[in-house]
Order: structure tokens, then sequence, then C-alpha cells
């Protein structure tokens, strides 16, 4: 009897810790995505420039929160036809700051060093805040960043407000912008205005993100 017991509790605990281990491993917590209407994750990170970024301290701005990989034919139908740039512009023009974030590990597309990052910032006329490589994806998992781009904007309290695709229209094809909603902007603009976002949440599309 006592050795069935000892056999049963062994049992027990050793499926307990598999538990742990599959929970470590391949689920996320509960707080790892950045859900609409609810805090924005807090994160700290060291820029290209070798300045520190950490949110928080940004709080009284709007943020918006780009997911990016230069190689991917989603980012580059924006960036080429200077779509994303001038969504940036307006970002900036409504008192926006803007972070771009590549979290392409090390040895996957995507994946630059901080002076490549530079370069490609300077060559594409991108206007940014700061621009941060996520390297071990942290920053991403974290707001549960899926496609390059994954838009987040993050309002005055730190709450994210919207969460999403860039524009209405998922084709790679640069000729497709002309006629899509730019979500982004339109919640830039109905933040600004003090109006409800129209639409605060939408399938964002593109390549998956690189982690």
């Amino acid at each position: 009897m006592k050795n069935r017991l000892k056999y049963v509790l062994a049992s027990l605990a050793m499926f307990a810790l598999g538990l742990m281990i599959f929970s470590n491993q391949y689920i996320m917590p509960a707080h790892a995505n950045a859900d609409v209407g609810a805090a924005a994750p807090d994160f700290e990170a060291t820029d290209t420039n070798g300045d520190t970024f950490k949110l928080s301290d940004h709080k009284g701005k709007v943020v918006v929160l780009e997911w990016s990989n230069h190689q991917c034919p989603f980012v580059w139908k924006h960036y080429s036809e200077g779509n994303m740039q001038a969504t940036q512009k307006k970002a900036k023009e409504l008192g926006a700051e803007w972070v771009t974030i590549v979290s392409s590990a090390k040895g996957r597309q995507g994946n630059v060093s901080a002076e490549e990052a530079n370069k490609i910032l300077a060559d594409e006329g991108a206007e940014v805040t700061a621009k941060i490589l996520d390297e071990s994806g942290e920053i991403g998992k974290m707001y549960g960043a899926k496609t390059t781009p994954h838009m987040f904007i993050i309002d005055e309290e730190g709450m994210v407000v919207y969460a999403g695709a860039i524009d209405s229209n998922s084709s790679p094809n640069p000729k497709s912008i002309a006629d899509a909603t730019n979500y982004v902007t339109a919640a830039l603009e109905s933040l600004k205005a003090g109006e409800e976002i129209a639409v605060a949440e939408s399938k964002p599309y593109g390549c998956s993100v690189k982690y």
C-alpha cells in the first residue's frame, strides 16, 4: 500500500512538473498581449543610437509602435510608396511619437545591427522617435506582435487604443494603398479630436515576426 501511494505521489509530482515546463516554454503569460482598452505593457530598451527608451517615461504623449522587417514585402509595400513615412509624418504633426521595433532573431530575416538599422532609416527617409532592435523577441512577445507591420497606438494615459494593421487592404501590391483606409492615421486624428476611434482593432497582416 505504501509503495502504491509513493508511486501515485511521484506520478502526480512528475505530471505537475511537466505542466510547469510546458507552461514556461509554450504558453505566454496572460498579460503578454497588448489588448485594446488595457494598459500598455511597459518596456525599457536601448535604441539604435545607444539611448534608453522606456515607454512609461513617455506618459503624457501618444506613442505609435510599429513592428518592422525591412526584408518583408508587406513592409516594403508601405515604405517603397512612402506610405509609412507619410503616416509617421502625420503622427508627428498630431503630436505623437513613433517607435519602430525589429524583433527578428539573430540569423533570421530582418535581423540587423544598429548601424544597418540607422542606414535603413536614412535610406527610407523615415521619421521616428526611436528604433529598437528586439533580438530576443521579449518586447514583441510582450505585445503579442504577430506580423510586420503590426501597429499599436498608446494614448497619453498609457492605454492601448488601437492594435492591428496599418490599413484596410492586406494585398502586398503597393497599388492597393490608394484605396485603403489608413487605420493608424484615422485613429490618431480621432484621438486628437477627442472622438471615439471608429476602428480600434483590426487583423494585422504581413510577414510573420521572425522570432
